[in-house]
């Protein structure tokens, strides 16, 4: 219900402040690495619609979330996990009631292309053995990096974190993780299912169960220094709103229930 009634004031606001918006500056949306393409389409469609084009800023949600705290000038934050956008809104630097996850995600184990191999992801799956020797796991650093972070609860669920932990190779972001699989410099993987259906280098190895990590959720938010930004807000109310759910779906984002 909470939900319901913060994206109804949204679309509230957003209309009434329609020729504002327009007459304001741009916006600057910084976004976690994993929406780059969903949110560059969709940024194409607020435009065609007679907005002025959203400046993106794709990284990993830990370097967007300190920059934001060093004082970036961004409008809008959206982060791949909740701890992210939550050491923002501890800072106060959110404004809180407009704070809504209205995506999800999975998580996969990917492969190069050319590999056929399948991996039944379950309690005990020997994912060490499927490496060999020398083979390394890329993904985010569980460091800092929210898909680490996914991935270090996943494997540890399974039982292989002891084994697989030092043989990962970490990433910045998981499109740099996604890489390292394309290029053949890690056998496998592990990103979110969007990231590896936007590859043509990849393929999925398996699908971790829901139940081996917490539940994959973007939460978006107005920064406080964009308060009074029409344009923003009309930008996250559509985002949010009924009008970007395809897009969101055609690249492979979970809608919130």
């Amino acid at each position: 219900m909470f939900r319901r009634l913060v994206l109804a004031a949204l679309a509230a606001t957003s209309l009434a402040a329609a020729p504002r918006a327009r007459a304001q500056g741009g916006l600057t949306v910084f976004a976690a690495a994993s929406l780059t393409d969903a949110l560059r389409a969709l940024g194409q469609d607020w435009a065609a619609r007679g907005n002025p084009a959203p400046r993106f800023s794709f990284a990993a949600s830990s370097a967007l979330a300190r920059q934001i705290e060093q004082g970036a000038p961004a409008d809008l934050f959206m982060s791949a996990d909740e701890p992210w956008m939550d050491y923002v809104q501890q800072r106060n630097l959110v404004v809180n009631a407009t704070r809504v996850s209205p995506i999800g995600n999975a998580l996969v184990l990917v492969s190069a292309k050319g590999d056929a191999r399948d991996v039944a992801l379950a309690r005990g799956t020997d994912l060490a053995a499927l490496l060999g020797p020398n083979g390394r796991i890329a993904t985010g650093d569980p460091a800092h990096v929210p898909v680490g972070r996914y991935a270090q609860a996943a494997l540890t669920w399974m039982g292989q974190w002891d084994a697989i932990g030092p043989r990962l190779a970490r990433a910045d972001n998981v499109r740099a993780a996604l890489l390292l699989v394309e290029r053949g410099e890690a056998p496998f993987g592990i990103v979110y299912a969007t990231d590896a259906a936007a590859s043509q280098g990849v393929r999925v190895a398996g699908t971790f169960p829901a139940e081996s990590h917490t539940p994959i959720t973007y939460p978006f938010a107005l920064l406080r220094r964009a308060e009074g930004n029409a344009q923003a807000r009309a930008f996250l109310a559509f985002l949010t709103g009924p009008e970007a759910r395809p897009t969101w779906e055609r690249f492979g984002f979970r809608m919130a229930q």
